[in-house]
């Protein structure tokens, strides 16, 4: 079958690499229709984590069932899916308690698995024809039938949940403000959930001016870091105070303000600052252990300066943490289906997969307003 296949930083290729095939009974093999690039595979394509050529990338996957292992209870060939980013179990400790991005069993010594990422186990990625879902029953969330909505539900493998599960770690109720730093395709899913749970404003941080538009498309309120510092930005449209929240949608690889270079604690420490006494940050951003192309000695092993002081004093709550997908997709999956949710506005290419190398470099360098991608293999 064809695959995005890393070849090193800053490339990859459509190759042919070996097709999957059931290795358990509780497997499925999904035709893949739709797979969407995600900014964590920048993270893998610039060379910034410890992936090694010859890895296939995509955990933002959907398609129809064409083979069904003989453990599989709930599934039929031809029925249409959504997985999960995470490879879980469903029946591990902290599946069993909702925490499905930590699962114990998919990745031994590791709390947590995913499909084409770096250190997550051995699942192959779906930006390929077909990709082997594990735990089916599970991880398989089955879909309306058809092609409806493709770009809205693809997004339920990731980045939907995500910025969902931003709003969750921060606690946004109804009528709270909320800023939300990034404007990257988790950025406005954050900002968009925000809206959805009833805020009543919303601040996007960014300095992409194509992002800083869709933001303001959604209800959303620009704020152009470029242009001044956000905290104070922010604080004069907000009636001179503090936002009650503040999601973190930007992670290790943030840039400094006003200038060509790599800070990877501004956003939390800007957070910090922009966030009221006791209120309460959400960080979804990745954050890792290790990262090769930190600017300075400390960051490549993931130790950063934070104002900790600062937060303390203020008394603000912090939540991290990958997405625990399972947590919301149905929900959500529901609201995409009765036309109260449309994430797909954040998708600004459709391509097909031969088309994947360009697709990465033009969304890696935020040109010609790549903001997400959606591949089709099948096309």
């Amino acid at each position: 079958m064809r695959a995005v296949v890393y070849k090193g930083p800053f490339e990859v290729a459509v190759e042919q690499v070996e097709d999957p095939r059931i290795q358990h009974p509780n497997d499925v093999i999904v035709s893949v229709t739709s797979t969407a690039i995600c900014g964590s595979d920048l993270h893998m394509y610039e060379g910034r984590t410890a992936a090694e050529a010859g890895i296939v990338f995509g955990h933002e996957n959907l398609g129809i069932v064409q083979e069904v292992g003989d453990g599989v209870t709930t599934l039929s060939r031809g029925d249409r899916v959504v997985m999960p980013f995470n490879v879980a179990c469903g029946f591990c400790k902290n599946c069993t308690a909702g925490f499905t991005g930590f699962c114990l069993t998919v990745n031994p010594g590791f709390a947590g698995g995913a499909y084409g990422y770096v250190a997550m186990g051995p699942y192959v990625g779906g930006q390929a024809e077909y990709v082997r879902v594990p735990y089916a029953d599970f991880n398989c969330l089955k879909l309306p039938e058809g092609t409806e909505k493709e770009t809205d539900f693809v997004l339920l493998a990731d980045i939907f949940p995500t910025g969902y599960h931003g709003n969750e770690l921060a606690d946004v109720r109804p009528g709270e403000s909320v800023a939300v730093y990034g404007g990257g395709p988790v950025g406005l899913m954050a900002a968009y959930s925000a809206i959805l749970r009833g805020a009543s404003k919303v601040f996007v941080v960014d300095r992409v001016t194509e992002r800083l538009q869709k933001a303001e498309e959604i209800g959303a309120i620009p704020i152009n870091f470029t242009e001044g510092n956000p905290v104070e930005q922010i604080q004069e449209q907000n009636a001179g105070e503090g936002t009650d929240k503040g999601i973190d949608a930007v992670g290790y690889q943030a840039q400094a303000r006003g200038e060509d270079r790599e800070e990877p604690a501004t956003v939390l420490n800007s957070l910090v600052e922009t966030v009221r006494p006791t209120g309460a940050l959400g960080v979804p951003g990745l954050y890792v252990p290790r990262d090769p192309g930190g600017p300075d000695e400390q960051s490549k092993h993931g130790m950063l300066m934070v104002a900790i002081g600062r937060l303390f004093e203020k008394g603000l709550r912090v939540g991290t943490g990958q997405c625990n997908v399972k947590r919301y997709n149905r929900q959500l999956r529901d609201l995409i289906i009765e036309g109260r949710a449309r994430p797909s506005f954040v998708v600004s290419h459709e391509l097909p997969l031969d088309q994947a190398p360009t697709a990465y470099e033009k969304f890696d360098k935020r040109v010609e307003g790549y903001t997400k991608v959606v591949l089709h293999p099948q096309a």
